[in-house]
């Protein structure tokens, strides 16, 4: 892994962390409570979390940062992201939605919805800082 790929992994954890955290602990914290209320834990387990945050922007990276700066794109970048939060957020929804009782549809598509911009946002950082580092 270069300095390149480490800044780029580091801007789209800052910038995915941070939008996360306060789409999930703010902006629609009580959507999910009225939606999912039942079977939400009283507190977060952070240890997961902390796992999701560390990963998932070593997927934006690899299948979004890196092909949109093959491209010279960050349009590329940002659309790529956005079909990877598309498809990892659907993954999760619908398959909770074909399994789960009383899984709230609504919410399903907010969700997938909210992933798809996350990841877009939080690719785009990653590509503008894998530029920025790379014109040093």
């Amino acid at each position: 892994m270069t300095t390149k790929h480490l800044a780029a992994w580091a801007a789209s954890f800052l910038v995915m962390a941070l939008i996360d955290s306060l789409w999930l602990g703010v902006i629609a914290k009580n959507l999910y409570q009225q939606g999912l209320g039942h079977l939400m834990a009283s507190e977060p387990k952070l240890g997961f979390a902390a796992l999701f945050y560390l990963l998932y922007p070593v997927g934006l990276v690899f299948f979004a940062v890196l092909p949109g700066a093959e491209a010279a794109s960050l349009a590329r970048t940002a659309l790529l992201g956005a079909l990877l939060g598309l498809f990892a957020y659907a993954t999760y929804d619908l398959t909770n939605l074909s399994i789960m009782k009383g899984w709230p549809l609504g919410l399903s598509l907010l969700d997938m919805a909210w992933g798809t911009f996350a990841s877009g946002v939080a690719a785009t950082a990653g590509g503008a800082a894998l530029r920025w580092i790379g014109s040093r």
